[in-house]
């Protein structure tokens, strides 16, 4: 989900030049695996509640499905298209001047269209199943109101929408601005998008992706439909703060903190 792409490929991003067709592809393909699996895992717990009546089971479940397919995805496909797979991330990147405008409205568009793809693949493989109704099992919408585990009202689940996604596009921003760290990266993001989830489900169900809720929203229909534009606006809204708070703690040529211990001076 991340631009996990290395030097030469951010820069190509800031001079303007053409993306690739196939890092629009992995967009797509990385956008619709992320709904099949994670809106598939939330859908089968609290839906078809096959976890049981437990809640806190089906929280963690949804959760860990997220962030585990965000991993993989960010090893598979974060050196072909960096790996967003969220308009979120792209809107950071694009508040933090890492992609150009062009290019984050071609993310974007490949994004939306792989969400609704995915959601069009569970639809029809749930909807092969007898005991399936869409107006009772649902499809992994968000939701607020009586759609929220604790009923919170659209300002609360538009607030916490905004809290969630900033403090996930920052630790994006932050982990992917070294090169050195690719190799930890993908865990670092995939534990971070599993633990915006933990909390953020009982609110509204989590989005903090617009993508992962328009596909579902659109299938379902109703309510999750008209609910939606907190779910888009909300994230896009901390996306972008993600990118000032970025930059604020970690201006542009100011050497970075490190661990590292300080070298030993050489005795004169």
């Amino acid at each position: 989900m991340i631009l996990l792409v290395l030097a030469d490929k951010r820069a190509s991003l800031r001079k303007g030049a053409a993306v690739k067709p196939r890092a629009l592809f992995a967009e797509f393909f990385g956008t619709m695996l992320l709904v099949f699996f994670g809106v598939g895992t939330a859908t089968l717990t609290f839906g078809f509640k096959i976890t049981g009546t437990s809640r806190s089971a089906g929280v963690v479940a949804t959760a860990l499905a997220f962030g585990l397919v965000v991993l993989v995805l960010v090893y598979g496909l974060g050196a072909i298209s960096g790996c967003h797979i969220n308009p979120a991330i792209t809107m950071g990147f694009l508040a933090a001047r890492k992609i150009t405008l062009v290019d984050a409205v071609s993310y974007w568009a490949a994004q939306v269209v792989g969400g609704i793809a995915g959601a069009a693949i569970l639809f029809g493989i749930f909807s092969s199943s007898p005991i399936y109704r869409v107006q009772l099992q649902g499809l992994g919408t968000d939701g607020y109101g009586k759609n929220s585990m604790i009923l919170a009202n659209a300002a609360g689940a538009f607030f916490a929408e905004i809290i969630l996604t900033a403090v996930f596009v920052f630790v994006i921003l932050a982990v992917t601005r070294r090169a050195s760290n690719a190799l930890v990266a993908g865990l670092v993001i995939g534990l971070c998008l599993t633990l915006v989830h933990i909390i953020g489900i009982p609110i509204d169900g989590t989005s903090v992706n617009p993508a992962r809720s328009i596909g579902p929203a659109l299938f379902v229909g109703g309510e999750a439909l008209s609910q939606l534009w907190v779910f888009i606006f909300a994230p896009l809204i901390g996306g972008a703060l993600s990118a000032f708070l970025f930059q604020f703690l970690y201006p542009e040529g100011e050497e970075e903190a490190t661990i590292a211990p300080a070298p030993e001076e050489s005795p004169n």
